[in-house]
């Protein structure tokens, strides 16, 4: 059998599969916070400011939101087993680049194209565990997909802060580097060919439009959080990214063979469990933004103790993340995404109440019970409403999952950051740590009322044990 040719999948060892895209999703989302902690570093060595240097991270999650959504077309285009090797390969061409920068500009253009094969990975892995598990397994192995997502992010500024502590900056992509080329190296043996190929056609104005579209979007939120709302740049980057995606939108709806199908909206639950994970997905990432800030500027903390305050609910998720998947396997999504909610606004609650002697013990027992909150949230809502879809249409409902939450997250961060900016008691150099504080604690009413409307939005959840949805789908001949 020639490699370019579909396999079938009952015959394929799907454990090696299941590793080498489980590997490059974890390097790939890693990448996103990896830098958070040693910026600083890098601004001494490269004589940077702070707004200049947290391009780096800005850039990365930016060019990886404009990737997300072209990756459905890009599934339909080319082989699974090519698609995966070219994003990890532009990974490690991308990390390679790092390690060599004499200079920003460059470790800038090696982040673009990290950046550039990262956002690919994350869809391509959630589509080709769908293609590849039944409907009564998919909760297990989208559970290994949730300990990525929780995992990976959260343990990027533990690892870099202790590395950069110890060693140079560049450290981080040392560590990177010989994994990736490790895992392209197993993959060129063990990937197969698991998606289908529909060659659609090449819709150049579609891409020109969700680029700028999700791009100016993510540009702007993102940019808010620093420079403010009444900013000139956010300002027109949010209008034009705006105005862009609503032609985009209406395009896709005029083309035979769409760059990403907006349809998939059609179906109810696939809607209601993308609009409570990009909730989820807020409240994740809006604490993990948040919290060191406050640790760090506000309660004396150092950035090793916020780290900390992190790992243990990092664990606790890519410890429950497998186990929640094969409750949703037996039980369905409902009951875990209600339980999960009711622990993410309780939490959202309880850090309402910081002040600046607020222990250590207390921050780090209620960010783990949240993480485990989350776990319960993200993959088995996810899974749930990519189960209601066609196999056609699988592949743009993981994009557009995927490309909702990246979404969610810029603009959760802005909103949650300004909210704590403009709330503060008092934010020149008099103010008391109290003042300042008393914005972090409003940011966290916010996200209570957030999690709070996503739990009174899961109550309207149906019933998602995968034997029902298999034999709905049966019954329905959904065999495409």
């Amino acid at each position: 059998m020639r490699k370019e040719e579909v396999q079938d999948i009952s015959k394929i060892n799907k454990l090696p599969i299941v590793a080498v895209l489980i590997t490059g999703a974890f390097l790939a989302i890693l990448n996103q916070t990896l830098l958070a902690t040693a910026i600083p570093h890098i601004m001494a060595d490269l004589n940077l400011t702070e707004n200049t240097a947290q391009w780096l991270t800005t850039i990365f999650m930016l060019v990886n939101g404009i990737m997300i959504p072209v990756t459905a077309f890009l599934i339909e285009t080319f082989t699974t087993r090519r698609l995966f090797l070219a994003a990890m390969g532009l990974f490690a061409v991308g990390t390679l680049i790092c390690i060599a920068a004499p200079n920003f500009a460059v470790l800038m253009v090696g982040r673009i194209i990290q950046a550039a094969g990262a956002g690919i990975m994350l869809p391509l892995m959630m589509t080709v565990f769908l293609f590849i598990f039944p409907i009564e397994r998919r909760g297990a192995a989208m559970g290994m997909v949730g300990l990525v997502i929780g995992f990976a992010p959260a343990m990027g500024p533990v690892v870099s802060g202790w590395l950069v502590e110890q060693y140079h900056w560049k450290s981080l992509f040392y560590l990177v580097f010989p994994l990736a080329v490790i895992d392209i190296i197993i993959a060129y043996f063990v990937m197969k060919n698991i998606t289908e190929r529909t060659f659609p056609k090449v819709d150049y104005l579609s891409i020109i439009l969700s680029t700028v579209g999700f791009g100016g979007l993510l540009f702007g939120f993102s940019s808010a959080g620093n420079y403010g709302w009444t900013d000139n740049v956010v300002i027109v980057s949010i209008l034009v990214g705006a105005v862009s995606l609503i032609f985009f939108i209406r395009r896709q709806f005029q083309l035979k063979q769409p760059i990403l199908e907006f349809r998939v909206f059609e179906n109810r639950l696939f809607t209601i469990t993308t609009v409570i994970t990009m909730i989820a997905f807020i409240g994740l990432i809006g604490a993990e933004t948040i919290l060191p800030i406050y640790m760090q500027r506000m309660a004396g903390y150092t950035a090793f103790e916020s780290g900390l305050v992190i790992m243990p609910g990092a664990l606790i998720m890519g410890f429950m993340s497998p186990i929640n998947g094969r409750i949703f396997d037996k039980f369905g999504a409902r009951w875990l995404v209600i339980i999960g909610l009711v622990l993410l606004t309780l939490t959202s609650l309880l850090y309402t109440n910081l002040t600046v002697d607020t222990s250590l013990t207390y921050l780090t027992v209620v960010f783990t019970l949240r993480m485990l909150g989350i776990s319960m949230i993200m993959m088995p809502a996810t899974t749930a409403g990519l189960n209601q879809l066609s196999k056609k249409m699988i592949p743009h409902g993981s994009a557009m999952t995927n490309t909702m939450r990246q979404v969610a997250a810029s603009i959760g961060t802005a909103i949650l950051v300004t909210v704590m900016t403009n709330s503060a008691l008092n934010t020149g150099e008099d103010a008391l740590p109290s003042e300042v504080i008393h914005g972090v604690n409003v940011a966290f009413y916010v996200t209570t009322a957030l999690s709070l409307a996503a739990l009174i939005l899961a109550f309207r959840m149906k019933e998602t044990r995968p034997e029902k949805v298999k034999r709905k789908m049966q019954t329905a001949g959904q065999n495409q």
